[in-house]
C-alpha cells in the first residue's frame, strides 16, 4: 500500500502544479468580491458543499511552515486543489476537527494545537464557516476554544459547536446562501475523556438526540429556511456506519413540526474514512466525509492505511418552496472524491486530477463504491467534479 501511495504522489505532480496555478481564481467567500453568482437552476435556489476533517498533525504543521518560505505558516497551497470547487458554491461549510495553539506552541496527536493562520487558509478557500465540536474541541481547555473562535472570527469564518460565552452557546450560527437563512449546528459524541472547564457546560455541544432537535426547532422558529447539521460520531476507520449513527439518523430525519421536517441535511464527521451517503426519511445524510487534511494515517491495527487521506466534498443544490411554509428541497446531490497526498501536501479532487491524467482511478472508484454502498445512487446522488 506505501509504494502504492508513491505511486499515485508522483502521477499528481503536475496536477497539484496546475490546481495551485488556479487559485488565486477562487478565493473569495461569499459576500465578498469576486464571489461566482448562486448556481442552482432557480436563482432563488442555491448550492451548499461541505468537506471533512481538517485535522493537522505535525506533519502538516511541518508543511505549512515550508509552504511559508520558514516564516509563519501557510495552510492555503494544501487546498489549492478543491478550492475551485469550494469558491463557486453559495456556502461552503468545513470542519474544524482541533484547537489552535499560540507563538509557535503546536502539536499534533494525541493533544492538538494548530496555527491559527489555518483559519485564513479556509476564508481564502472559499468556506463561509467551520463546525468545532469534536473529540479535540478540549484539548487544551477553555483556552484552546478561545484562540480558535477568535481566529475564525478574524478570518471571517463563522462556527458553531464550541463558545466561548454562554451566550455565544445559546445563539444559533445562521448563513446566508442565496436567497435562504441556513442555520448551522453541531455536537460530538464526546471530548476523550476531557472534561469541561470548571463553570462552563455550555463549552462544547454534546450529542444528544431531544437537544438537537429542540435546536432545530428553535433555529426554525427564529427564522431559519434550511437547518444543517454536523454530527461528530460513528467507528474511526469502520467504512459502514455503526449501529449509533443510524439510530442517530433515523431519530432526527423523522422528526417533524407540522408536516414539515426539522432537520434538513446532516452532516458527518470522524470516522478518518468516507462513509456512505443516504436519504433517510426523505433527507440526505452524509455518514462520514473522511479527513481532508491530515498526516499519514495509522490505523487500530497499527498499519499505514491510505483510506485516513481519503475523503469526499458533498455538493447539495436546494430549490425554495412551492408555498409559504414549505421546505427547501434538495433538487440535486452530489459527492466529489478527495485525497490528501501527504507526499506532496495537497489536497487533490481526484476527478479533476483523473481529467489531467494521474493514475487514480482505482483510489477514486473505491471512494465511490463506498459512498454509494448504501443505495444512494437509486435516491438520485450522483459523482460531481
Amino acid at each position: 500500500m506505501i509504494a502504492r501511495r508513491h505511486q499515485v504522489a508522483l502521477a499528481l505532480t503536475t496536477v497539484l502544479a496546475a490546481a495551485a496555478a488556479c487559485q488565486a481564481e477562487h478565493r473569495q467567500p461569499p459576500d465578498r468580491p469576486g464571489r461566482p453568482a448562486p448556481t442552482a437552476a432557480d436563482d432563488r435556489g442555491f448550492t451548499l458543499v461541505a468537506s471533512g476533517d481538517v485535522l493537522p498533525h505535525s506533519s502538516i504543521i511541518d508543511r505549512a511552515r515550508f509552504d511559508a518560505g520558514g516564516q509563519g505558516y501557510d495552510f492555503r497551497p494544501m487546498l489549492a486543489g478543491i478550492a475551485p470547487v469550494v469558491s463557486r458554491a453559495d456556502l461552503a461549510l468545513c470542519h474544524m476537527e482541533t484547537v489552535y495553539g499560540e507563538n509557535g506552541h503546536y502539536t499534533g496527536y494525541p493533544a492538538f494545537k494548530s496555527p491559527p493562520e489555518i483559519a485564513r487558509a479556509l476564508a481564502e478557500t472559499g468556506y463561509d464557516g467551520c463546525s468545532t465540536a469534536s473529540n479535540h474541541t478540549l484539548d487544551d481547555g477553555a483556552a484552546g476554544i478561545r484562540r480558535t473562535l477568535d481566529a475564525l472570527d478574524r478570518a471571517g469564518v463563522r462556527h458553531t459547536g464550541s463558545a466561548r460565552t454562554e451566550a455565544e452557546a445559546r445563539t444559533v450560527t445562521v448563513l446566508r446562501a442565496g436567497a435562504a437563512q441556513v442555520a448551522h449546528l453541531a455536537y460530538t459524541y464526546g471530548t476523550n475523556g476531557q472534561p469541561l472547564p470548571p463553570d462552563q457546560p455550555w463549552a462544547v455541544n454534546l450529542t444528544d438526540a431531544d437537544r438537537i432537535v429542540a435546536d432545530a426547532r428553535t433555529a426554525r422558529q427564529a427564522g431559519a429556511d434550511v437547518v444543517v447539521v454536523s454530527v461528530h460520531w460513528g467507528t474511526e476507520w469502520q467504512d459502514a456506519p455503526d449501529q449509533r449513527q443510524l439510530e442517530l439518523a433515523e431519530r432526527l430525519t423523522a422528526s417533524a413540526t407540522a408536516d414539515r421536517p426539522d432537520i434538513d441535511l446532516v452532516l458527518g464527521t470522524h470516522a478518518h474514512v468516507p462513509q456512505a451517503y443516504e436519504k433517510v426519511n426523505g433527507t440526505w445524510v452524509v455518514y462520514g466525509m473522511g479527513d481532508q487534511i491530515a498526516g499519514e494515517m495509522v490505523n487500530h491495527q497499527g498499519a499505514t492505511d491510505p483510506r485516513g487521506n481519503q475523503s469526499t466534498l458533498g455538493r447539495f443544490t436546494f430549490a425554495p418552496p412551492a408555498g409559504p411554509g414549505g421546505r427547501w428541497r434538495v433538487t440535486r446531490a452530489e459527492f466529489v472524491p478527495q485525497l490528501f497526498d501527504v507526499d506532496a501536501g495537497r489536497v487533490v479532487n481526484l476527478n479533476d486530477a483523473l481529467a489531467r491524467g494521474a493514475d487514480v482511478r482505482a483510489v477514486r472508484d473505491r471512494i465511490r463504491d463506498v459512498v454509494l454502498s448504501r443505495g444512494a445512487a437509486q435516491d438520485g446522488l450522483r459523482m460531481g467534479k
